[in-house]
């Protein structure tokens, strides 16, 4: 199966997690021409099936479901007594006498991969770890093109000797978490234009590029370079139909030249996003948080407080370097725009 046999212009919507990507969005991108993208690592089998039967009411073109490659986390009571302490500074300016655990650290993932399965999208992306070669045999039996998401050239080699389609290669500068799955994260420092040459220079299968990626001009330049098509995420979070808090989105359209830095503080995983007081507050302690997903869940009330509070100072406010170069318009409109830039030479 050829890559880009399954939509006519190199875009990909970032797929991102939290309810940023929309059935409408990730419609609209595909409906352009594009790849629009679902973020499927924080949905149950219902509610992915519930989204992937909104998508297609939307639209009969091809789209993709990201997932994270996991296993459910057993963290002892005491660290996530430890936890909860080293969070106590956030938790108590919000007014609560101690913060409430989750019933559960994340999904299943074995049954989000059946459910993936069972209602084969024409495109699976995979991100934080690497499946088996006979987990990807068994999406590709049923028509499912695969992608793994990489920040090393060792895991781009990796994930092609696992079987797979094509490969992301995430440059240091993209929005979001990182999906690194080979070391340790904070050495996977690559910007994306030097991860795309070595990456395309030391696998056969196709490369997508993201990182930085935000207008016409930047997708020609990744494609000069060998890329055979971009993701990009940052670009999508301002656009119309994109489903982040309105507090979050004005702080996207007025970030400027506001800085973004790579913080684990959210999640307990290195993810980059637009600096606020959470991150301040905790940048002395978070390498000492617990490892992601048992952090990104503990953290999940008070993220949600903060949505309710529409205070952004609290909030995850993941986005690229590129941010400051971030228009707000609809899907199809941005779509229309990148491809008109691209063509222009």
């Amino acid at each position: 199966m050829d890559l880009r046999s399954l939509f006519p212009q190199p875009i990909i919507q970032g797929p991102m997690a939290g309810g940023c990507n929309t059935p409408t969005l990730v419609a609209a991108v595909s409906n352009a021409g594009g790849l629009g993208s679902l973020a499927g690592s924080l949905l149950s089998p219902e509610k992915l099936r519930h989204h992937i039967s909104d998508i297609r009411s939307l639209t009969n073109k091809p789209f993709l479901v990201n997932l994270f490659v996991q296993r459910p986390p057993h963290p002892s009571k005491e660290e996530v007594a430890r936890a909860v302490e080293l969070l106590k500074p956030i938790w108590t300016s919000l007014g609560w006498p101690d913060l409430a655990l989750p019933f559960r650290w994340c999904e299943d993932f074995s049954a989000q991969f059946d459910t993936l399965i069972a209602l084969r999208p024409a495109v699976a992306s995979f991100t934080f770890d690497i499946l088996s070669p006979a987990q990807v045999r068994r999406l590709q039996d049923v028509g499912i093109f695969v992608i793994g998401t990489v920040t090393r050239v060792d895991e781009a080699q990796a994930w092609e000797a696992a079987g797979a389609n094509a490969v992301i290669a995430s440059g240091i500068e993209a929005g979001g978490h990182r999906g690194t799955f080979i070391g340790d994260q904070r050495d996977a420092t690559l910007g994306a234009v030097e991860l795309l040459q070595d990456v395309v220079g030391a696998v056969r299968i196709p490369v997508i590029s993201a990182g930085n990626v935000m207008t016409g001009a930047d997708i020609r330049e990744r494609l000069d370079l060998g890329a055979t098509a971009v993701q990009m995420g940052t670009a999508f979070l301002v656009t119309d139909e994109s489903g982040i808090h309105p507090a979050y989105k004005h702080r996207l359209q007025h970030a400027g030249n506001a800085r973004t830095r790579l913080t684990r503080a959210f999640s307990g995983r290195y993810a980059r996003g637009l600096e606020n007081r959470f991150m301040q507050l905790m940048e002395a302690v978070e390498d000492q948080v617990p490892p992601y997903p048992v952090q990104n869940a503990l953290t999940g009330p008070i993220r949600f407080e903060a949505a309710k509070r529409g205070d952004s100072e609290l909030m995850s406010l993941w986005c690229g370097t590129g941010v400051g170069r971030a228009r707000r318009m609809s899907a199809a409109k941005l779509m229309e725009t990148l491809v008109a830039e691209l063509q222009q030479r």
